[in-house]
């Protein structure tokens, strides 16, 4: 029972990214090209949310659904880590117009070439975990 609200939450954000734009290819590319707004007010929007809803979970001291306390650890400051990473990702969500989120609400509303991307996403996760233990974190 619980997959299943998990799938329909998962359906819900779907539909929500595509409907307002966050799933356009040209809404991206425009982002790249700092050319509009649009992308980086949702993006400033949900950082704006999510340091609100850590805040109130830090507070409150919310449990996750399984009942367990839900824990914070610091990172180490290494920057160049998130600058390799960044650039990964950045590099990957330029070449093929989508990130993570958005590349399954694109799949869902017909564009059957993401699932290619898909594909190589997946295989870079597994590939991440073969190497894993060789990288710095």
């Amino acid at each position: 029972m619980k997959a299943v609200k998990f799938i329909l939450i998962g359906i819900l954000f779907g539909i929500i990214l595509y409907k307002s734009e966050a799933a356009s290819w040209y809404r991206i590319y425009e982002m790249f090209q700092f050319r509009s707004f649009h992308m980086y007010g949702m993006i400033g929007t949900a950082l704006a949310t999510a340091i609100i809803i850590v805040q109130i979970i830090k507070r409150k001291q919310i449990k996750d659904s399984n009942g367990m306390q839900i824990a914070f650890q610091a990172k180490d400051k290494s920057i160049t880590r998130y600058l390799v990473g960044g650039t990964i990702f950045g590099l990957g969500w330029a070449l093929s117009g989508a990130c993570p989120g958005p590349m399954f609400a694109l799949i869902g509303s017909g564009y059957w070439t993401l699932g290619i991307v898909l594909i190589f996403a997946i295989l870079g996760t597994w590939i991440y975990g073969l190497i894993r233990h060789k990288l710095p974190h």
